[in-house]
């Protein structure tokens, strides 16, 4: 018996460790004569072991199988829930006219894995009086249909469940952006072809798509004897790829299928992500929702709104009979994902992938629509190797940033027809600053700050330095929506400026250098924020509103003052000027409303070896635009041909 003891302790510890749950009610017991022994006992220890797996402690009648044998019928009638756990609860505990029969009402619950939706019933449980045994007067009788209504000796129970559908991601009036659409599965069919020619097969395959061949060919190897093992999926229409000629390669089958996809490969990728088959962490993370062949979010927006998106899947219970037979004792309809709404523009996100898609370097074109913030178009270039160069990549904006310095200036006391001194070089503290080549000698000496900013005068900016600190940049920076701690509701990086710098550090700063970064969607937003006369917050989510904190968790940042009228048209005009007479007037004639813009470039690598980040941002009716491409000439001769590209359509 102390053998038996211990091991039900022990089946009972493992049972805690996976979760099981025990809950046990009093409600009503009928009342019995006086000195008749309570019943109630008995039939909380079974439900106890019901629920737990544990049946050591239950005192069953004498005619029941023992206790380590009812356990192994339990185990093995419901390991094929899974993960699913247990309550039971007693209900009313009747007695017999006799008092030596008793029956207990018993309402279980199962909790099943992945759905809200329970399986409940109940039960009667059987109580037999024993008189002689002053300890436990009262007695379970075990029968198997205690397991599940119905049940009989060799029924299994099974759970099963249907996919939800997942929902589609939309964008602007709701455009489907992302929905099922046909792909083909390519791989090797292990029963198409023989053992011996396998290898060979394999690498066929994988020498027609430029796979590594060794690698695919021990995956097929390693799969089982009729497995069809995954090379590739082509999405429909895809041209790349000739999908008949593929299959008619030895051992090669194709499948037809459909996944959640975008109108074309590159459309928006890095943002909305892609859906596939839930990996093992996925799995593991989602304690119970996701099982294995489940199609989830693995990147983007649909892995960071997987849950909403994938639903909540339909369940069944089964009782499967040994001859095969089943019964169903419960099903849950699966509930759809609910769509994710973005605000991005089918057209203007494909006019955006065009412009960018054949560029070679990283780059990027990130659209907004001033007056509400929404994140219309933004589009990241091959060379961003899957990085969402548009939203997250971080650089220096070079003379762009130069928006925000006019800001800090004009707080500092500057007009627009303010003097500045543009010289061709200017020191500070042993470092020389330098115009960019062949910048025009008509807009050098005292000029108009308006003409500095059209022309892009590093020394005037640099000379006008004491006007702001660096703590006034920052402050101007956040005006313009640079917030550094910004939670748009999606991976976002808008920009940083240091709150302290050196002399040197300081002036690299107000032409955009040194320690100051932002991404293409942190200088859209500075556009977007001169235009609308206000501090805009990007939205690139619907449901989400955005969140810019008053204050940075941590940091002693100054205050984001208001932008004001005055400030926010000066802004205009001199980004107008850049236009008419300055460094965008490849931007002059496009047609439409009339387009304000800054040009900028940023020196980055080693002095013998100085590359360019090439910038430009603009400004047309509600549309603030920035184009940014990682390596290149100029601005104005590399970006702003993009930027009129786009403008133009």
């Amino acid at each position: 018996m102390g053998t038996a003891r211990s091991a039900g302790r022990a089946r009972l510890r493992r049972w805690a460790a996976a979760g099981a749950l025990v809950a046990l009610t009093a409600t009503t017991t009928v009342a019995c004569s006086e000195g008749t022994p309570d019943a109630r006992p008995a039939a909380e220890a079974l439900a106890a072991a019901l629920a737990s797996g544990e049946f050591t402690d239950v005192p069953f009648t004498a005619d029941a199988p023992p206790p380590a044998e009812v356990a192994a019928v339990r185990t093995a009638v419901v390991e094929g829930l899974g993960g699913s756990t247990a309550t039971v609860e007693v209900g009313d505990v009747t007695l017999a006219e006799d008092e030596k029969t008793a029956t207990a009402g018993l309402d279980v619950t199962w909790d099943l894995p992945g759905t809200d939706a329970d399986w409940t019933y109940s039960a009667t449980a059987k109580l037999v009086r024993d008189d002689e045994d002053e300890e436990q007067p009262w007695r379970a009788r075990w029968e198997v249909r205690l397991l599940a209504p119905d049940l009989v000796a060799g029924e299994r129970l099974t759970l099963t469940r249907a996919v939800a559908e997942r929902g589609d991601v939309l964008g602007q009036g709701d455009a489907v952006l992302v929905e099922k659409r046909p792909v083909s599965r390519i791989g090797i069919d292990k029963t198409r072809v023989a053992e011996a020619e396998l290898d060979g097969a394999a690498r066929g395959l994988a020498a027609a798509l430029g796979m590594d061949g060794d690698a695919y060919a021990t995956r097929v190897l390693g799969a089982g004897p009729r497995a069809f093992v995954e090379a590739i999926v082509v999405r429909g229409g895809d041209a790349a790829y000739d999908v008949a000629a593929l299959g008619g390669l030895p051992g090669v089958g194709v499948v037809p299928d459909e996944l959640p996809l975008a109108p074309t490969r590159a459309f928006a990728r890095p943002i909305l992500g892609g859906v596939g088959a839930a990996t093992a962490e996925i799995i593991e993370a989602s304690e119970g929702a996701v099982t294995a062949g489940d199609l989830v979010g693995l990147s983007g927006l649909q892995r960071q709104y997987d849950a909403q998106l994938r639903g909540t899947p339909g369940t069944g219970v089964m009782a499967v009979a040994e001859s095969g037979s089943e019964r169903v004792l419960h099903t849950s309809e699966p509930v759809p994902g609910e769509p994710l709404r973005t605000t991005l523009d089918p057209t203007l996100q494909q006019r955006a992938e065009d412009v960018v898609g054949a560029v070679v370097p990283a780059a990027a074109v990130v659209a907004l629509r001033p007056s509400t913030g929404e994140v219309l178009a933004a589009a990241s270039g091959p060379g961003g190797e899957g990085l969402s160069t548009a939203t997250v990549g971080q650089y220096a904006p070079g003379s762009t940033f130069k928006v925000v310095s006019a800001l800090a200036y004009l707080r500092g006391g500057l007009t627009p027809d303010s003097t500045v001194t543009c010289p061709p070089t200017v020191d500070v503290d042993g470092r020389t600053f330098r115009n960019f080549p062949g910048y025009p000698s008509s807009a050098q000496g005292d000029v108009p700050l308006r003409t500095a900013f059209a022309h892009s005068c590093n020394t005037a900016f640099i000379g006008a330095r004491d006007l702001a600190d660096q703590g006034d940049l920052l402050a101007a920076a956040r005006s313009l929506g640079l917030e550094p701690e910004a939670d748009l509701g999606f991976p976002a990086f808008l920009g940083t400026v240091p709150d302290e710098a050196s002399a040197t550090a300081h002036a690299a700063s107000v032409i955009g250098q040194g320690q100051v970064l932002a991404s293409p969607l942190g200088m859209a937003t500075v556009a977007a924020s001169v235009a609308a006369g206000r501090t805009v917050v990007p939205r690139l989510v619907a449901d989400a509103a955005g969140d810019v904190p008053e204050d940075s968790e941590g940091a002693d940042l100054p205050d984001a003052t208001p932008l004001t009228a005055e400030e926010a048209a000066a802004l205009q005009g001199m980004m107008r000027a850049v236009v008419t007479e300055g460094g965008a007037k490849v931007l002059a004639d496009v047609p439409g409303e009339p387009v304000l813009a800054k040009t900028g470039t940023a020196q980055f690598g080693g002095d013998d070896d100085l590359r360019n980040h090439a910038w430009m941002i603009a400004v047309q009716g509600d549309l603030a635009v920035a184009v940014f491409v990682g390596e290149g000439d100029y601005g104005s001769t590399t970006a702003g041909p993009l930027m009129r590209a786009f403008l133009a359509g």
